[in-house]
């Protein structure tokens, strides 16, 4: 829960600036919330962590809530409570939104073409990685500001990443090669799992259907070819799956909305982490970081934010410095001058 916020302040301010003009379905139910004392009452009873507006509405729809105005979700929410109840127990919030590579290639490509041989693949790793659905970069396809789509070969509509730039980005003529792909997660989600997919899909916004459609696409190329998805904590166990890429291969690991869900502590040790592995010499690697901002206190050419900003842009950052803001998921890159 965000600091000095209080449940129903979490649910208004969620509504406001995390909802409006982008799910007015989200917008009414979290508003509703948070002036429904039966309903406050009942996720009070949660661990803080679990009070999460995210985490609820995922759980809801998980359990069929359908987009109705407030009073038809509030009697759904009531009397299905003990389900979504144990359903935010046993899951998190774990939106695995495959459009963010459209923000992540153009430092991709820049990192494969600085590697001095343009043959030398990338070796992805993902922390935070869910589904692993942003580890293919190389399967999907992109359209910078309505221009003609980049790919590799024919890549179905769905799976063509549209994103608006400002700032003149290197956007990339080019997709590079990845020749491995892994990721680490405290509760990895398989493809291959009914159930996990049926999460991934309630965890897309009811009036997004281009996303759910973006979504079951990627899951078809991950059945194909599934990643390697590996168990653990991020401050504790990255190193020995860095050590599992291939020596050829230039590392790069990365991660999106994923710190917020982190505390403090584990911020810090992931921090020290990371700076400590991209200041190694031996084996360089790459960081990749797409957040929200203050999520990485301590890094030095960390981006704040301005008093005009909103919340919900991210910021990408690498190895520690900010190059860009984009869109959460996605839609939207404006490249620093700096």
């Amino acid at each position: 829960m965000p600091e000095k916020l209080d449940t129903a302040a979490w649910y208004r301010r969620f509504a406001l600036i995390e909802t409006r003009g982008y799910s007015a379905t989200y917008d009414a139910w979290c508003t509703g919330i948070s002036e429904d004392s039966d309903v406050l009452q009942l996720l009070d009873q949660l661990p803080a962590a679990k009070r999460q507006p995210n985490l609820l509405l995922g759980a809801a729809r998980f359990h069929g809530a359908q987009p109705v105005p407030y009073p038809e979700f509030r009697a759904f929410l009531l009397e299905r409570w003990s389900q979504v109840r144990e359903t935010m127990l046993a899951r998190s919030t774990q939106t695995n939104e495959a459009g963010r590579c459209a923000v992540l290639l153009p430092l991709l490509a820049q990192i494969a073409a600085d590697s001095g041989d343009e043959n030398t693949p990338l070796a992805l790793i993902e922390v935070g990685a869910s589904a692993g659905l942003c580890l293919y970069p190389d399967r999907y396809g992109y359209s910078y500001d309505g221009g003609p789509v980049l790919s590799t070969g024919d890549v179905p509509g769905p799976l063509v990443m549209e994103c608006a730039t400002t700032g003149g980005p290197p956007l990339p003529d080019r997709v590079p090669h990845v020749s491995f792909r892994a990721g680490l997660d405290l509760n990895p989600l398989d493809v291959a799992n009914d159930d996990d997919v049926a999460w991934l899909e309630a965890l897309v916004w009811p009036e997004h259907t281009h996303r759910l459609d973006r979504l079951r696409a990627a899951v078809a190329v991950a059945r194909r070819e599934p990643p390697l998805l590996v168990k653990g904590d991020l401050a504790v166990d990255l190193e020995d799956l860095v050590q599992r890429a291939p020596a050829d291969a230039t590392v790069v690991v990365f991660h999106s909305a994923v710190l917020a869900y982190v505390d403090e502590v584990g911020r810090g040790a992931f921090r020290d982490t990371m700076l400590r592995l991209t200041a190694d010499r031996h084996r360089p690697l790459h960081w990749l970081s797409n957040e929200g901002y203050g999520v990485l206190p301590g890094v030095e050419g960390a981006l704040k934010k301005e008093d005009v900003e909103v919340d919900r842009l991210f910021v990408l950052a690498h190895n520690g410095r900010a190059v860009a803001r984009t869109g959460g998921h996605g839609q939207a890159l404006d490249w620093l001058s700096r």
